[in-house]
């Protein structure tokens, strides 16, 4: 997936900029960006100060380590289990 050209502290004050009043079409001509990804922005980011995207960040990163861990850990198990079955 192609990383955005904008950082999320970006993202968040374009966003800033069309909730203080600004249309959305002049927005997204001054920042060279299209309608829907400003839409795809707002349903994501919508609502969120930069410190708390900063920790949703955190927190999506966090998940993502532990679903990997997860995963280990259940084909450890199920290699374990089959290899008692054999044995016994």
């Amino acid at each position: 997936m192609r990383s955005s050209k904008f950082s999320d502290s970006q993202i968040v004050a374009i966003l800033n900029e069309a909730e203080a009043g600004m249309q959305v079409k002049e927005v997204c001509r001054k920042h060279g960006i299209s309608s829907p990804t400003f839409y795809k922005w707002k349903a994501k980011y919508g609502g969120l100060g930069v410190s708390e995207l900063k920790r949703l960040k955190e927190m999506e990163a966090e998940n993502a380590k532990l679903k990997r861990m997860y995963a280990d850990m259940a084909l450890e198990n199920t290699a374990l289990k089959d290899l008692i079955e054999k044995k016994l």
